[in-house]
């Protein structure tokens, strides 16, 4: 199940939202409220998950109850002091989950890049990637490292444990929330009509943004790098670029803004995961806007371990940019993909911050963006032999600078291109401003604020209908 489907929008969250505010009314205390309205979530994240992955729910569920219990075996080994011990139990909780994490994602990759060696011959497992193992695997880590660190406390619930890693808005893909983001959420919050109607509105853009932009320019980007590169000019490989670019930017961000939305109708307050990275000026400050979640992750769990025995700069870089790429897909071209981007940020690093800024913004814009696009390619083509012709064509085409197809193509998509690039810079932000200076224009904002989100569930749900198969780019991650 996914969330822009007919019977997720129509059928699986309106009854879990009917569900939860009905047992809410039952409720004689507060206390008493948060847990009914848990266990429900509990109920729908696992039928959620078991919805498309009705073998592996079982492997989430044992990931679960094995973390539970190395938390509570780590948080005894705390309070007895037993420092020693406590790393032990530490190491042992790193090995289990990236060792299960390894075994579904990167097996077979290592063993096909294993048989290219001489006299190797390895039989190559063929395992299902779980649905949002990725994610869900690194929560689990943030909660164990913040523990080990004395961040947080350990969770007693097993159930509060569990809706913590299982909950059905960010399960599958992201944002990664933090234990400390919500724990206190966990065990009480209070839900209400605006911030519900707020999570609604975000819920509705997140909608749109899959359904109508996404959606849409994906047919643009198959029908330029589906067939041969060779074919292509000089601008449509460019043009084919920027088109994937904004397609991956309106399916993942739609998903996060979703699954924001969704937090804030449960009462749940998950941090930002996108503040529009195309406004970037340089690659440090697009990847401060771009799948924040992760990026945070690698910053504050891995950039600073000691290699060696102690903490290298460098070392300490590579390795977040190779973990960067590698998390994202067990293929060569996502480990390029993450180098490339870490050496562009070793090169600003180097510069220093003073020298970057004395570059004219204009300049600045034109580098960021040039690297960006040509980054979006690395990430496309996981045949190496089609990303060597990627970048053939994008510098000395065989079929000239442009043609009558890449023309066609524009005119035929020149409204979507438009509303594509328009909703790449942050007019709901801007609109929110402008509404908060005076009761009458708040009055105006909230009034176009509705309508545009009717009109937009309704345009979404008409191109539902006959739509077969919708998944987002970042499951398969």
């Amino acid at each position: 199940m996914v969330f822009s489907s007919l019977i997720f929008l129509y059928l699986f969250m309106p009854v879990c939202l009917l569900c939860c505010g009905l047992l809410s009314f039952t409720a004689k205390d507060s206390r008493r409220k948060t847990a009914l309205q848990n266990g429900v979530l509990i109920i729908f994240s696992l039928i959620f998950y078991a919805w498309g992955e009705p073998t592996y729910i079982f492997l989430l569920l044992s990931s679960v109850l094995v973390n539970y219990l190395l938390g509570l075996w780590q948080g005894r080994c705390k309070d007895r002091a037993d420092e020693r011990m406590a790393k032990a139990v530490m190491i042992l909780t790193l090995v289990f989950n990236l060792g299960l994490l390894g075994v579904f994602k990167y097996s077979g990759f290592l063993v096909e890049n294993l048989n290219l060696l001489p006299m190797v011959e390895l039989p190559v497992p063929k395992l299902r990637l779980p649905i949002g193992i990725s994610f869900y695997t690194f929560q689990i880590l943030s909660y164990q490292i913040d523990l080990y660190w004395d961040k947080v406390e350990r969770q007693r619930n097993p159930w509060h444990f569990l809706l913590y890693i299982s909950m059905f808005p960010q399960l599958v893909a992201g944002p990664i929330v933090r234990y400390s983001t919500i724990a206190a959420e966990i065990a009480h919050r209070r839900v209400t009509l605006t911030e519900c109607s707020a999570g609604l509105s975000r819920f509705v853009m997140g909608l749109a943004k899959k359904v109508i932009l996404s959606n849409h320019l994906s047919v643009i980007v198959e029908d330029f790098f589906g067939g041969e590169l060779s074919q292509l000019t000089l601008l449509g490989t460019w043009y084919a670029v920027a088109v994937y670019a904004m397609q991956v930017y309106f399916d993942f961000s739609g998903y996060s803004d979703m699954a924001i939305g969704m937090g804030l109708m449960f009462g749940f307050h998950f941090d930002e995961n996108f503040r529009h990275p195309f406004l970037c000026k340089d690659i440090s400050e697009f990847w401060q806007r771009w799948h924040i979640s992760l990026g945070t992750f690698f910053r504050d769990y891995l950039l600073y371990v000691p290699i060696f025995g102690k903490r290298r700069k460098y070392g300490g870089l590579f390795l977040v940019w190779f973990c960067t790429g590698l998390w994202h897909g067990a293929s060569w071209n996502f480990i390029l993909w993450g180098l490339y981007f870490g050496l562009f940020i070793l090169l600003e690093q180097k510069l220093g911050k003073k020298r970057m800024k004395k570059i004219p913004l204009v300049i600045r814009h034109i580098y960021s963006k040039l690297v960006i696009l040509v980054g979006f390619g690395i990430f496309y083509f996981e045949s190496l032999p089609r990303l060597g012709a990627f970048f053939k064509a994008l510098v000395i085409p065989a079929q000239g600078f442009a043609d009558r197809y890449l023309l066609t193509s524009v005119q035929n998509n020149c409204w979507l291109l438009m509303a594509a690039v328009i909703c790449c810079f942050p007019l709901a932000e801007r609109l929110k401003q402008w509404g908060s200076r005076t009761p009458q224009r708040a009055y105006v904002c909230g009034v176009l604020g509705a309508a545009c989100n009717l009109l937009l569930l309704l345009v979404s749900s008409i191109l539902l209908v006959d739509a077969t198969n919708n998944p987002f780019l970042y499951f398969r991650f």
